[in-house]
C-alpha cells in the first residue's frame, strides 16, 4: 500500500512539474513527454528570449491560450525555451525563432509546422482546422452571422445538396487552407439572409468590399484562386502580425511604399497607392511599410533606402531567386505605378542592382573590398583566385569571422595570384551571384571559364589556406550544388 501511494504521490508531483504562464504551459525535456501524455493536442512554441518575433507573439499566443480554455477546448500551447532546451530543439529541427510545432495525438515524432499568421484568431483557426472538420456546418442564421462577425476573413459554400459535387470540390479546397474559417450551409433561411439564390461561395471580409461573390467554376483549383486573390486587403500594412501572410501566401510578387506614417501627406499617398493596386489583385501583392519604424529598418537597408529617402517604391520578387526593381520616376502617383506594375508583368523592366562607389583604397588593405561598379572586373580576372566573403555589417557570424578573414589576406597579401576580398551585400547585388545568407564563401578560379566554387569546410585560418593551396577543392563544391548546410543569417525573406 505504500508502494502504490508513494507511486500515486510521484506521478501527481510529476504532473505538477509542468509550470504554466498566462495560460501557456512551460515545457523542458523534463516534463516534455509527459505534456505530450496529458495533453494529446498541443501547439508547442519554441522560442529565444532575446527575439524580438517572439516578444511580439507573446500577448497573442496568450490571447489564443485564453480563448481555447474559455471554449472549453482540450488543445493547450505551450512554450519551450530553446536557448536553455537546446537538445529538445535539435530534436525537432529549431532553426529559426519562433518556430512553432502541433503535436496532434500525442505523436511527437511527426509534428505538423505551424504555417499561419502570428495573431490569436489565426491561431485558433489554423488548430480549429487541424482538430475539427474543414468546414462548419451552418445549420441557422445565428451561426453564420457569428462566423463573419468574429474573424476578419470568412468562407461559406451555399449548396443546397451538401452531397454535391460543388459541395465536395468546395470541401477539398477549405482543407487547403489553414488560415481562413469555412462554413457550409443548405439552409433556406442562411441563403435567404445572405440574398444568395443558387448554390455558390462567398467570401466575406472586414475591410475593403466586405464580401467577394464566386463566380468561375466550382472546383478545388478555382476556389483557391479566388480565395487568395481576395483575403487579404488591396493594400496590407507590413508588421510583425502580417509578416507570416505575406511571405507564406501563394502571391511571390511584391510592390512595396515605404512611407513614413505620420507624414501629413499619408493618405494621400496611400489613395494613390490603393487605386494602383485595383488592377493588379491577385498578380501583385501592394503592401505599405512605415519607415519610421525601428523594426522595418533593417527593411530599408536591405532595398539600399535609407528613411530620409522615403517615401519611396521598390517591387520584388521572391521566387527561388529574389530580384528587386526600382521605378524610374520616384513621383508616388496611381498612373506612375500602374505603368510600372504593367511593364514588370509584361516582362520589360531590367532588376535594379544596387552598387556603392568604388572606394579610393579599396586594394589598399590585405582585404580587397569589392563593391557592384568593380566586382567582375576583379574576381574574373583571368590571371586570378579571387576568395570572396559576401557579408552583412549586423550579421553576427560575419563579425565573429571578421579577424580570421583579415589574417587570411594578410598571409596571401603580396600573392601573386590569390586575393582575399570582402563585399557588403547589403549594399550590393551581383547579377551573376545570389547570396541567401551570411556570410557566404566564393572562391572565382583564376582562367576565362568564369567559374564559381562554394567554400564549404571550416571556417578556420587552416581550413581556408588547405581550400587555397588545392586550387578551391579541399573544402569547396561547385556553385548549386548540395554542401554542408550554412549556418549563418538567412536571408531569404527579407523580414
Amino acid at each position: 500500500m505504500f508502494k502504490f501511494f508513494l507511486l500515486c504521490t510521484l506521478a501527481v508531483a510529476s504532473r505538477a512539474d509542468i509550470g504554466e504562464e498566462d495560460g501557456v504551459l512551460v515545457l523542458k525535456k523534463s516534463n516534455f513527454e509527459e505534456a505530450l501524455k496529458a495533453h494529446p493536442n498541443i501547439l508547442v512554441e519554441f522560442y529565444a528570449p532575446w527575439c524580438g518575433h517572439c516578444k511580439a507573439l507573446v500577448p497573442e499566443y496568450a490571447k489564443a491560450a485564453s480563448m481555447l480554455k474559455a471554449d472549453g477546448s482540450e488543445i493547450r500551447l505551450a512554450k519551450v525555451d530553446a536557448t536553455e532546451e537546446a537538445d529538445l530543439a535539435q530534436e525537432y529541427g529549431v532553426r529559426g525563432y519562433p518556430t512553432i510545432k502541433f503535436f496532434k495525438g500525442g505523436d511527437k515524432e511527426s509534428p505538423k509546422e505551424y504555417s499561419a499568421g502570428r495573431q490569436a484568431d489565426d491561431i485558433i483557426n489554423w488548430l480549429k482546422k487541424r482538430t475539427g472538420p474543414a468546414a462548419t456546418t451552418l445549420g441557422e442564421v445565428a451561426q453564420a452571422e457569428t462566423m463573419i462577425a468574429e474573424n476578419e476573413v470568412a468562407v461559406i459554400g451555399f449548396f443546397k445538396d451538401a452531397e454535391s459535387e460543388g459541395a465536395t470540390a468546395f470541401l477539398k479546397a477549405a482543407e487547403a487552407v489553414d488560415d481562413v474559417p469555412f462554413g457550409i450551409t443548405s439552409n433556406d433561411a442562411v441563403f435567404s439572409k445572405f440574398e444568395v439564390s443558387k448554390d455558390g461561395v462567398v467570401l466575406f471580409k472586414k475591410f475593403d468590399e466586405g464580401r467577394n461573390t464566386f463566380d468561375g467554376e466550382l472546383s478545388k483549383t478555382e476556389l483557391l484562386a479566388f480565395i487568395k486573390a481576395n483575403q487579404l486587403p488591396l493594400v496590407i500594412e507590413f508588421t510583425e502580425q502580417t509578416a507570416p501572410k505575406i511571405f507564406g501566401g501563394e502571391i511571390k510578387s511584391h510592390i512595396l511604399m515605404f512611407v513614413p506614417k505620420a507624414a501629413d501627406d499619408f493618405n494621400d499617398k496611400m489613395a494613390e497607392f490603393k487605386k494602383a493596386s485595383e488592377g493588379f489583385k491577385g498578380k501583385i501583392l501592394f503592401i505599405f511599410i512605415d519607415s519610421e519604424v525601428d523594426d522595418n529598418q533593417r527593411i530599408l537597408e536591405f532595398f539600399g533606402l535609407k528613411k530620409e529617402e522615403c517615401p519611396a517604391i521598390r517591387l520584388i520578387t521572391l521566387e527561388e531567386e529574389m530580384t528587386k526593381y526600382r521605378p524610374e520616376s520616384e513621383a508616388i502617383t496611381a498612373d506612375n505605378i500602374i505603368a510600372f506594375c504593367t511593364l514588370f508583368t509584361e516582362g520589360k523592366l531590367k532588376p535594379h542592382l544596387m552598387s556603392q562607389d568604388i572606394p579610393e583604397d579599396w586594394d589598399k588593405n590585405p582585404v580587397r573590398v569589392l563593391v557592384g561598379k568593380n566586382f567582375e572586373e576583379v574576381v574574373f580576372d583571368p590571371k586570378k583566385n579571387v576568395f570572396v566573403e559576401f557579408y552583412a555589417p549586423w550579421c553576427g557570424h560575419c563579425k565573429q569571422l571578421d579577424p580570421i578573414w583579415t589574417k587570411l589576406g594578410e598571409k596571401y597579401q603580396d600573392s601573386a595570384d590569390i586575393v582575399v576580398a570582402k563585399m557588403d551585400s547589403t549594399a550590393n547585388e551581383i547579377e551573376t551571384v545570389k547570396v541567401h545568407s551570411f556570410p557566404t564563401l566564393k572562391f572565382f578560379p583564376a582562367g576565362d571559364e568564369h567559374k564559381v566554387v562554394d567554400y564549404n569546410g571550416e571556417r578556420t585560418l587552416e581550413g581556408f589556406t588547405k581550400f587555397l593551396e588545392s586550387g578551391g577543392k579541399d573544402g569547396g563544391a561547385p556553385a548549386g550544388e548540395e554542401g554542408e548546410e550554412d549556418e549563418g543569417i538567412d536571408v531569404s525573406h527579407p523580414e
